[in-house]
């Protein structure tokens, strides 16, 4: 398959071939990963199928813990490329993990086994997604606009995969069998991983062949100091656990405390970086703003990654499925993200070329803030919506269209655009590592997604206005603080763009 941006200015062959090896690499894996999300919370709480009956509290917790994993997991997949594997192996290798972990759930054997095939597909996520990007991001050393158009085409790549996944896993696992549409899921990761390896020698160069550290800093002090840091977690939720605060037990309690972690642990890499990872005062800056990129990731994403949970449940109780009398799957309505991504990508791609030729591009910072306000215009929208279900009616499949379509439009400024900054914003010897991190953002956010969705019960259901609401004050918020300071960000990124 070719992706092209549709514009005289942005064409195939301005593009090296290994960066079209690397958008069908992303778009299977992706086609596995998000066919096997869309179903995973209606399989979790269902109890008339064949799923596992939980409570929608649980469930989603469990649901937000998987999705916050395989993100989390980037910040040792991209330790591991920098210091041991290099990124070439890591994607393979965790490719391999990804698919016999969705093996693992198509088997419907019980719960322990469906557990330990969440795990798997978690670990290998979290070896394969950072090192991915970082590769694009080596293609294009010179940067600029053309390195972000790349981002945007590679970013096609990912919702092609998703629409893909959406459509033939949701049909499958909720028109056939949960577990037919988890096997479905393995065999996308399958294609995946025979495209990487055949095309991948051909096309990749060197790129990714080797550990990109070169650099020691004080390798034997920073084990140290991580063990410590380790133990320092541990204890905190031990004394949470032991003080009543936390209920490390329940799947609610665990996903708190992984919020807790997750928290702690990107504040305190980005201390040690800046205070003793040797970076120049150019470079501290620098990754000041990635932290600042970070902290807006995390909030837009814990309002975008609703669509899995507390839009899922909203589609499928709240909204009219009815199309020409056939009942849809509820789950199609997340194919609305990956298809604007399709439609829209292109144009906005050429738009930043367009920009960048007449010095117009906005800086990576604004097109933060423009993404959170969309993305707070999205929730307005569902405002609506959910007060019209409260008086017992369907709602009707617009609102969760434009929704969709802010939403899409928001991501489109934040996702490949943040991409894009911190493979150039990065200092060289933590390339993969900060590439981890961004990932963390988005784990955090989905970790939040899933507890927010947790109130989605039948008992709760007059709170729905109020819980979306509580997402537009976010968002509008931080989006307006990006905005107050936007000159000494500016200054910051000392003319990177």
């Amino acid at each position: 398959m070719e992706a092209t941006v549709s514009s005289p200015t942005v064409t195939s062959a301005k593009h090296p071939p290994g960066l079209y090896v690397l958008f069908l690499t992303e778009m299977w894996e992706r086609f596995s990963y998000y066919g096997m999300r869309a179903i995973l919370l209606l399989f979790l709480i269902d109890n008339v199928r064949g799923g596992m009956g939980l409570s929608e509290m649980e469930g989603a917790a469990i649901y937000g813990l998987y999705t916050a994993s395989g993100y989390l997991l980037s910040l040792p997949g991209g330790w591991i490329a920098d210091n041991i594997l290099g990124q070439r192996k890591s994607i393979w290798y965790g490719g391999f993990i990804i698919m016999f972990g969705h093996i693992l759930l198509a088997i419907p054997a019980g719960n322990a086994l469906f557990f330990m095939g969440l795990i798997t597909v978690a670990l290998g996520t979290g070896l394969l997604k950072p090192n991915i990007s970082s590769i694009v991001g080596e293609l294009y050393p010179e940067g600029g606009a053309r390195r972000d158009a790349a981002f945007s085409i590679f970013y096609m790549g990912i919702n092609m995969g998703s629409f893909l996944g959406i459509t033939v896993v949701g049909y499958l696992g909720q028109k056939v069998g949960w577990h037919y549409g988890f096997g479905a899921a393995a065999v996308g990761m399958l294609f995946g991983l025979i495209v990487f390896r055949i095309l991948g020698q051909k096309y990749l160069s060197d790129y990714g062949n080797v550990p990109a550290k070169s650099e020691k800093v004080a390798e034997n002090g920073t084990q140290n100091r991580s063990l410590f840091f380790l133990i320092g977690l541990i204890a905190l939720l031990l004394i949470l656990q032991f003080a009543g605060v936390l209920d490390l037990t329940t799947a609610q309690g665990l996903a708190k405390g992984a919020g807790i972690i997750i928290t702690l642990t990107a504040v305190g890499y980005f201390l040690f970086i800046l205070l003793l990872g040797g970076l120049t005062l150019v470079e501290k800056k620098r990754v000041g703003v990635l932290f600042v990129f970070f902290a807006a990731s995390a909030i837009f994403w814990a309002g975008f990654e609703q669509q899995g949970s507390s839009f899922q449940i909203f589609s499928d109780r709240y909204t009219d499925l009815n199309v020409l009398g056939w009942q849809i799957p509820s789950s199609w309505f997340q194919n609305f993200n990956p298809a604007f991504i399709l439609i829209f990508s292109p144009v906005l791609a050429a738009l930043w070329i367009y920009l960048g030729k007449r010095n117009l591009n906005p800086p990576p910072h604004l097109k933060f803030a423009v993404a959170l306000l969309l993305l707070g215009l999205g929730y307005l929208v569902m405002v609506v919506a959910s007060k019209i279900a409260l008086t017992g009616q369907l709602t009707s499949p617009l609102f969760l269209t434009f929704t969709y379509l802010f939403h899409t439009l928001g991501e489109l400024c934040l996702s490949p655009v943040g991409l894009s900054s911190f493979t150039k914003l990065a200092p060289k010897r933590y390339l993969s590592q900060l590439m981890g991190v961004w990932f963390v953002g988005t784990s955090l956010g989905n970790l939040i997604a899933g507890l927010f969705a947790g109130g989605f019960d039948e008992s709760n259901v007059q709170q729905m206005p109020e819980l979306f609401m509580s997402v537009v004050y976010f968002s509008f918020g931080f989006a307006f603080l990006i905005l107050i300071f936007s000159k000494p960000l500016k200054s910051w990124l000392g003319g990177v763009k």
